[in-house]
């Protein structure tokens, strides 16, 4: 049995679905311990409190939005430059943890302050991340705008994180490679159990995910669409029309996605990952100027699994258009390249089995799909 520290940004929860995808299938083989900050603390701690599974609160990172939900970039970088003024300190204190518990290996899913302490402690660090698409991916098909913030975006990625031995980058799409890159394995996306498990049908409704805020095109849009929509992240409250405003629930929300027509979203790489996993055409929609959600929601365009527009742009006919191409966009779905875990356990695997792999993955067994 190995040891393993994992460290996970805090913002949204699809670093927390994928942390937890990943530790529900290592737990019974290795020791675990899991630093986690912000929402993604409060999201795993009440899920393994009291189990063998160890989850630490720690510093992170944290974005904010102003009243027109939009980022909030002076607030979120002021606050950006003090956690970097606190990191050393962080490190120093992981860098102590990790001596004096040796693990054998620390995963990072886009963390910054474990992977500087493994790499001062000398122990193994492989990312996992979606944000390496930035460093890894050819996105020469990219719009010439979004191809400039990829290329900034991808600097500030790179000055993230230090180095890993290997680099796991989780995606629901899959350009080529960037030529000469070696120790990265390309997935699809990580899913939960409950998603792997869940049994699809086509029962009429469509299911809504909107994180933080939702302007009133949004919910103009939906009302007008004839069908019945359940929306989560809004909060719990009184139905309206064809509207329903549920909380988050995970079973109830799995339920209804594995259940659903389509889904609309903001473009989060997990969320629609486990939708076309299932399925499930995806309408997504970016946040104001997050341009990831933008590179996202172009490569779902370009896959033709779905349609994308910024939340502001959504309106009635654009819906409308949507919803009557679901057929098309269905029958262009692959939903079995879309499990990247599988291949994910196998890489941590020979990591921990094989640790020569790190500098020679050549001598990487044959991949074993079965989970």
């Amino acid at each position: 049995m190995a040891k393993i520290f994992f460290s996970l940004s805090g913002e949204g929860r699809g670093h927390a679905s994928r942390v937890r995808a990943i530790v529900e299938h290592l737990r019974s083989e290795h020791d675990i311990v899991i630093y986690a900050p912000g929402e993604a603390y409060n999201f795993l701690n009440p899920a393994y409190h009291g189990s063998d599974i160890r989850v630490e609160e720690m510093a992170g990172l944290r974005f904010h939005y102003t009243a027109s939900r939009r980022l909030a970039f002076g607030r979120t970088s002021r606050e950006a430059i003090g956690y970097l003024r606190r990191l050393p300190s962080l490190v120093s204190s992981l860098t102590e943890a990790i001596r004096a518990h040796r693990p054998d290996l620390v995963i990072s899913d886009f963390e910054p302050a474990l992977p500087r302490a493994a790499r001062k402690a000398g122990v193994p660090c492989v990312s996992i991340d979606h944000q390496n698409f930035l460093t890894t991916y050819d996105l020469s098909s990219l719009p010439l705008p979004l191809r400039l913030h990829a290329f900034y975006m991808g600097l500030i990625v790179r000055g993230y994180g230090q180095s890993p031995v290997h680099r796991v980058v989780s995606s629901f799409y899959f350009p080529p490679l960037r030529r000469g890159l070696q120790n990265v394995t390309q997935v699809g996306v990580l899913l939960r159990q409950e998603v792997v498990e869940a049994i699809p049908r086509n029962n009429g409704h469509l299911v809504v995910y909107l994180r933080r805020f939702a302007g009133e095109n949004v919910l103009q849009a939906l009302e007008g669409c004839g069908r019945e929509v359940r929306v989560y992240g809004l909060g719990q409250m009184p139905p309206h029309r064809n509207l329903q405003f549920l909380p988050i629930d995970e079973a109830g929300f799995v339920n209804d996605l594995s259940s659903c027509d389509a889904l609309i979203c903001t473009a989060g790489n997990q969320l629609v990952g486990e939708a076309l996993h299932l399925g499930k055409p995806v309408f997504a929609l970016p946040e104001a100027r997050n341009y990831e959600q933008y590179i996202n929601g172009h490569f779902l365009r370009q896959s033709a699994a779905g349609e994308s527009a910024e939340l502001e742009q959504l309106d009635g006919a654009r819906l409308a258009n949507f919803l009557n191409r679901l057929g098309e966009f269905r029958s262009k779905i692959d939903r079995q390249r879309i499990n990247g875990l599988p291949r994910t356990l196998h890489v941590i695997r020979r990591l921990i089995d094989n640790p020569r792999w790190l500098t020679h993955p050549e001598t990487q067994p044959e991949f074993n799909p079965v989970v």
